[in-house]
């Protein structure tokens, strides 16, 4: 049942971290004399994860399953967006991606091999209902019932995300998508069908992944599909009640219809970077709170407390719709873990004049949305990036994980739904020795750890991705998979972090060099230091002249 899933771990007790040590260390004497084992000891940390954490790997329908015109699937709005010139990398699609609509037993027998526990996909809406609503196709339902026999007969636990950015393109076509109420009662009927089919097998539901880039990539800056621009101002916040209201729809009925007897779990995953105030001045900690509540708290706060953040009903004015009293009791309560995809932070100062931010393809980003948080963001220049050029900041998800804990007290606990980097391991042999994305797991992982130590109730995490695949607008340019894929054969190849995640799986234990654990720890910024932060802005598709940030003042906050 649900409560095996992801129930709360046991506390950390010291003498299970001291003698998973003294264990290793007894093998290691034994094997290669003791003055080695000793200096590994000393250059190693160990720590150890509490009982009952569970790891996965995660994925998405669009980016891996390929088949896009066969079994019966229609296009979604990913389909069009590709064929769109201009709008993707090289002109790339999914149309084929991983192929693990043909290739999921080799897949899910790699995630056997690896010893992941859990894994995290999605199911095409377009696939599973080809007219966005009405009766199952019989060929989406063999094909996503294959393959949760196939991970349950392996043991590995499904976690189900039924929206990851994939909307039918005919009701796009026919009212508009998320832009209309009429997709409330589509979403509803979807999932309940989702529930129906595959509940009896999925004892954890995700109902969107990641709203944040459905809402501001798809409606305010266009960056994806459906890449609309025209109203910054009022269209992503359309979007995001919609789908507020849809996520609620969705968590009633299954509920009403169906937990009892499947003894599942529903929740959200939203998207967060930390945001570290530049300095310790009232603006800049008002700025750092202004851009979570525009990201997170925007799809949190109602499910959460109730309504929108005050500060976007504040700034927005009517321009943000507003819940009636039956929709906020609709909403509140409706997430029973909340779900975290974090990737990188930044710093937060407030602007002097007009904010002007980078967008995830590194052009400047102003108007509507943009404007109404009023944020600037910064990078320090010693933070290593990833080939997304994000900041590789581990100390962040410490962070955010407490701050979730503190907002938010969720009551089934975090789960990192998402983490990971871009390294460019086209070539298989680079690939198998990826030490950056090696250190971007641990440094991770050691901060999330430090998060629980701190008392942060955190029960999950996902790495991203279990292959390379297609990153959307980027196409297959960049890679964020444990395990390469050669594109033109298929053919897939763990890569050094697969076997890294793989021990941890298996041991429940982090061991990393203790130069990596210490390189995790919090630094603040330079005084003086500072670059835009282009998070998503990969150096290739930059603008020509793109703004450059003049360094601030940290206000005597020096490292």
């Amino acid at each position: 049942g649900s409560s095996q899933l992801l129930s709360k771990p046991q506390p950390l007790c010291f003498s299970q971290r001291t003698s998973f040590v003294a264990m290793a260390t007894k093998r290691l004497s034994a094997a290669t004399g003791d003055a080695v084992a000793k200096k590994l000891a000393t250059d190693t940390a160990s720590l150890a994860f509490p009982d009952g954490f569970l790891w996965g790997s995660a994925t998405a329908a669009y980016q891996i399953e390929g088949a896009a015109f066969e079994g019966g699937r229609t296009p979604c709005i990913w389909d069009t967006f590709c064929a769109t010139p201009g709008k993707v990398k090289n002109g790339d699609s999914g149309a084929v991606a991983c192929d693990h609509y043909h290739r999921f037993r080799e897949d899910v027998k790699l995630m056997k091999e690896l010893g992941l526990p859990a894994y995290r996909f999605s199911i095409s809406w377009s696939r599973l209902l080809p007219t966005g609503r009405g009766a199952p196709n019989p060929e989406a339902v063999e094909f996503y019932g294959q393959l949760l026999d196939e991970l349950i007969a392996n043991g590995i636990k499904p976690l189900a995300t039924i929206y990851h950015w994939d909307l039918p393109q005919c009701l796009q076509d026919e009212y508009g998508g998320w832009l209309s109420r009429k997709v409330i009662d589509d979403f509803e009927h979807y999932a309940a069908t989702c529930f129906a089919l595959f509940g009896d097998r999925i004892k954890a539901w995700i109902t969107f992944n990641e709203p944040w880039c459905s809402t501001v990539l798809g409606y305010a800056n266009g960056e994806m599909a459906p890449g609309r621009k025209e109203a910054p101002d009022t269209e992503p916040y359309l979007a995001a009640h919609h789908i507020i209201l849809s996520h609620a729809r969705a968590v009633r009925r299954y509920r009403s219809e169906f937990q009892q007897k499947q003894a599942g779990q529903i929740g959200i995953t939203l998207n967060m970077d930390w945001r570290q105030p530049l300095t310790a001045s009232a603006e800049d900690g008002a700025a750092a709170q202004r851009a979570l509540d525009w990201q997170l708290g925007w799809f949190a706060d109602p499910i959460w407390k109730g309504d929108y953040p005050e500060s976007m009903r504040k700034r927005c004015g009517d321009r943000l719709p507003t819940f009636t009293a039956e929709e906020k009791e609709l909403v509140k309560g409706t997430s029973e873990f909340f779900g975290l995809n974090h990737y990188s932070t930044a710093y937060v100062a407030a602007p002097n004049g007009k904010a002007q931010t980078l967008s995830m393809w590194g052009n400047v980003q102003a108007g509507g949305y943009f404007d109404d948080q009023e944020v600037e963001l910064i990078d320090d220049p010693r933070w290593g990036r990833s080939d997304m050029d994000w900041g590789v900041v581990p100390w962040g998800i410490k962070h955010m994980c407490e701050y979730i804990q503190r907002e938010y007290n969720p009551q089934g606990g975090i789960l990192v739904t998402e983490n990971g980097c871009a390294v460019p391991d086209d070539d298989v042999t680079v690939a198998q020795n990826d030490n950056f994305r090696v250190e971007f797991y641990q440094g991770y992982i050691a901060q999330l750890h430090k998060a629980i130590q701190c008392g942060a109730d955190v029960r999950a995490y996902f790495a991203w991705s279990l292959l390379d695949n297609f990153e959307w607008a980027l196409g297959y340019s960049k890679r964020f998979g444990l395990v390469h894929v050669d594109y033109k054969t298929q053919k897939r190849t763990p890569k050094k972090s697969a076997l890294v995640m793989s021990d941890i799986c298996k041991t429940n234990v982090l061991r990393l060099p203790r130069h990596v654990l210490e390189a995790s720890n919090f630094v603040m910024i330079e005084e003086g230091a500072g670059r835009k932060t282009t998070k998503d802005a990969p150096p290739s598709q930059k603008q020509q002249g793109a703004v450059e940030i003049s360094p601030r003042s940290v206000g005597g906050l020096g490292a």
